[in-house]
């Protein structure tokens, strides 16, 4: 049975495990990062849930919404979407990005937008058949 489930701090090991996976050229320490997650789940600016198959940890995903100029009003930024390995071309991160639309639809957003790491090859595959188009270039600039 398919399940979404919102992000708990119970859950915060299991969301690690998705972090890790999904930016494995970074390192992460737990304490730093769980403060960051409980702000997530928090934030009512923000959402993250699991996507469980019968009761196993299947994909992580999470955003945030926030106003912006380009799209003249609320814009959901969808910042981590992941699905196990072994889980993937299955139809789960379909699942996800559904729910995480429907989510925006119900905030009232007008666009979904994310940005995805350049060697992420099937991920961006997998955004452009879902329907996402190329728009822009990704830039950082570390502040620390």
């Amino acid at each position: 049975m398919i399940e979404f489930r919102k992000a708990s701090m119970d859950d915060f090991p299991e969301a690690m495990k998705f972090i890790r996976a999904l930016w494995d050229y970074n390192t992460y320490e737990d304490e730093p990062t769980k403060k960051v997650y409980e702000k997530v789940i928090n934030d009512p600016d923000s959402f993250a849930f699991f996507l469980l198959d019968d009761g196993e940890y299947t994909g992580f995903c999470h955003g945030d919404y926030f106003q912006t100029f380009w799209m003249c009003g609320l814009t959901c930024y969808v910042s981590s979407i992941i699905t196990k390995k072994e889980k993937r071309h299955k139809g789960y991160g379909r699942m996800m990005m559904d729910r995480a639309a429907e989510m925006a639809r119900e905030k009232g957003c007008k666009a979904l937008i994310l940005d995805s790491g350049l060697p992420r090859k099937d991920a961006h595959q997998f955004y452009e058949n879902y329907g996402f188009e190329k728009s822009c270039y990704g830039f950082e600039l570390a502040l620390t």
